[in-house]
């Protein structure tokens, strides 16, 4: 395949993949919404936690990590059903086609980095390094955005290398991780979402 063949098909590539992430802008937006909320509903629980007067510092330390971890599942699971049914609803009202060959690639280099990041964070938490899992979790979502930046439009990849940024310095401030998380997946999807929806979902 030649150069100018490469760029022909990776251009079809990306605008086949439009539909895909076509309601990136409003379901970013939303994204970081429910990290926002799931960071404030977490650091409720761990400060509750570590205030003797209050009956949640009864629980076992384990049913707290559970609560955490559950956390973090559920803000995965809306964020994944707001971005798969406003995709799906914009690609029907355009008439187009959301799941192409294109996509699908894009769903697999994206779901690879998060599919091992979830590995390291597994064994993190097996061996006690609790600290270091928000940050992992930032990085691992950056090498996602990145890996899946091919098939899709250039700004993810930016939004990729920020949370790498920041899931790198929060390695230095395992103590302020869920607020590093907060900043990561809140505020910059917010701002990201924002960015996106001013520039193409009007």
């Amino acid at each position: 395949m030649t150069n100018k063949e490469y760029l022909k098909e990776n251009k079809k590539n990306r605008k086949g993949s439009s539909n895909f992430i076509s309601l990136t802008g409003l379901s970013g937006i939303l994204t970081g919404v429910y990290a926002l909320f799931g960071a404030f509903t977490a650091h409720f629980l761990v400060s509750n936690y570590l205030n003797p007067d209050s009956p949640i510092s009864l629980l076992p330390i384990s049913f707290l990590e559970y609560m955490l971890v559950g956390i973090a599942i559920l803000v995965l699971i809306f964020s994944t059903l707001t971005a798969f049914i406003m995709s799906y609803r914009k690609a029907k009202r355009n008439n187009e086609k959301m799941w192409d060959a294109s996509s699908k690639k894009l769903l697999l280099y994206f779901s690879l980095p998060l599919f091992i990041g979830g590995l390291f964070c597994i064994l993190f938490y097996k061996y006690g390094f609790n600290g270091l899992i928000p940050s992992a979790m930032l990085v691992f979502y950056g090498l996602a955005c990145l890996s899946a930046s091919t098939y899709t439009f250039g700004e993810i990849r930016y939004l990729g290398i920020v949370h790498i940024i920041i899931g790198l310095i929060s390695t230095q401030f395992t103590a302020y991780g869920l607020y590093f998380w907060a900043i990561g997946f809140g505020c910059i999807h917010i701002i990201y979402g924002i960015r996106t929806y001013r520039k193409s979902d009007k």
